[in-house]
């Protein structure tokens, strides 16, 4: 099953939200070390009107445990959702960070998603890029997209199956990424 997150899912998906992006969270969080960074995600997770909040999140539940998340949100919000983050690095080191735009204005943004290690390989993953994609369509939007590092030829290869390609490429904190982009039918 995949619902809506809640604020109450902090922490199940902040450590998962790391374990996916990794040092691009101590970049978003100002934190130094993992600790902090996935405590300062939690909270962040737990508010309204941020990148990792979880308006912009679902959640796979598995026999009533949650298992997995997605994390989206559209390019043209991107600005704004950063807002929280910009101002908290700035408060920490008095110096305004500037952040790679992941996400073009007119695309449907997947974020992050991940599936805990105990569950991978189950198809998870999968549904939860189905129900993004749902919730771009229902949106009303017609354009996808998401990342995929460079080294990953797994995730690459379940998101050219599905119908992603390639449209350029983002070096993102030391890391080369690919820009998978997907047309969708929009629903009226």
């Amino acid at each position: 099953m995949i619902r809506k997150a809640e604020p109450t899912d902090a922490a199940f998906a902040a450590p998962l939200i790391y374990e996916a992006i990794g040092d691009i969270a101590n970049m978003l969080t100002g934190a130094e070390e993992a600790d902090e960074a996935i405590r300062m995600m939690a909270e962040f997770f737990a508010q309204k009107n941020n990148r990792l909040s979880y308006e912009n999140a679902l959640i796979a539940m598995d026999e009533g445990v949650p298992v997995g998340l997605a994390l989206f949100y559209h390019g043209s919000q991107t600005e704004r959702l950063d807002r929280p983050f910009v101002d908290h690095v700035q408060r920490l080191t008095g110096e305004a960070p500037s952040f790679v735009k992941e996400a073009k204005d007119n695309e449907f943004y997947l974020d992050t998603v991940v599936v805990s290690s105990a569950c991978r390989g189950k198809g998870i993953g999968k549904k939860l890029l189905e129900a993004f994609e749902k919730e771009g369509e229902q949106r009303g939007y017609d354009r996808v997209a998401l990342l995929v590092d460079e080294e990953n030829g797994r995730a690459r290869q379940l998101y050219e199956a599905i119908g992603y390609r390639q449209d350029g490429t983002i070096l993102l904190n030391g890391h080369l990424f690919s820009h998978m982009i997907k047309e969708l039918t929009v629903l009226v």
